[in-house]
C-alpha cells in the first residue's frame, strides 16, 4: 500500500480522522523538531516550541493551501523560533549540557585528552554542532534547511524574505566559516578510512 499523500491526511482529519493528523505528526516529527533543535538547542525551549508549532498549525490547517506542507510546518517553526529569539536573549555557561550530557566545561576540558585517543561518532558530532552553532543566525539557519531539511534555495530565500543570490551567499558563508573549524576532524577521518 503506498503512503498517503499529506494533503489527504489533511483532509481527512479536517473530515475527523484523529489518526490522520497522528500519521501527519509522526511523519514530519523528525524533520521539525530536528529543525528547531538545531537553531535553540535540546531541552524545554525545544520542546515547546515544537508543540507551538503543532497548535498553529492544527489551528490554520483549513487554511492551509501549499503544496509542501513539511515546508510550511518549518516556516511556522521559523517562526516561532525567531519570536522566541525576541523575547530572551541567548545565555551561555560552562554548565551548559549538550545533548549527551556533557557540559561545556566538560568539552573543553577533553579538548586536551590523549591525541592519540580514537576520536569517537558522539564527540565528532559535538563538535559538528558546536561548530554550526557558532554560524550567525541567518548562516546557520540556511545550512540547516538545505543540509537537513532538504529545502531547495528558492524555498529557503522565500522563507527569509530574501533574494536566490543572498541564501546562497549566505550557504557559501556558512561552509567557509565551517571548513577551518572541522578541517582536522575531516584530515583525521580522511587518514583513518
Amino acid at each position: 500500500m503506498s503512503e498517503r499523500p499529506d494533503e489527504n491526511l489533511i483532509k481527512a482529519y479536517l473530515e475527523g480522522d484523529t489518526e490522520a493528523l497522528a500519521i501527519l505528526v509522526d511523519r514530519h516529527r523528525r524533520g521539525v523538531y530536528g529543525y528547531i533543535v538545531n537553531m535553540v538547542g535540546h531541552g524545554a525551549d525545544a520542546d515547546d516550541i515544537f508543540q507551538s508549532v503543532w497548535i498553529k498549525a492544527i489551528r490554520n490547517l483549513e487554511r492551509y493551501q501549499h503544496s509542501n506542507f513539511g515546508g510550511w510546518l518549518t516556516r511556522i517553526a521559523r517562526n516561532a523560533v525567531l519570536d522566541q529569539a525576541r523575547r530572551r536573549k541567548p545565555d551561555a555557561s560552562l554548565d551548559a549540557e549538550f545533548a549527551d550530557g556533557r557540559t561545556m566545561g566538560d568539552a573543553l576540558a577533553s579538548a586536551q585528552a590523549d591525541p592519540q585517543q580514537e576520536v569517537s561518532a558522539l564527540e565528532l558530532g559535538v563538535r559538528i554542532r558546536e561548530a554550526v552553532a557558532s554560524l550567525g543566525v541567518e548562516q546557520r539557519e540556511v545550512f540547516i534547511l538545505r543540509t537537513q531539511q532538504k529545502l531547495a534555495f528558492k524555498e529557503i530565500a522565500i522563507m527569509q524574505g530574501v533574494s536566490i543570490n543572498t541564501a546562497l551567499a549566505r550557504m557559501q558563508y556558512a561552509l567557509a566559516h565551517l571548513r577551518p573549524l572541522l578541517a582536522q576532524d575531516y584530515e583525521q577521518l580522511g587518514h583513518s578510512s
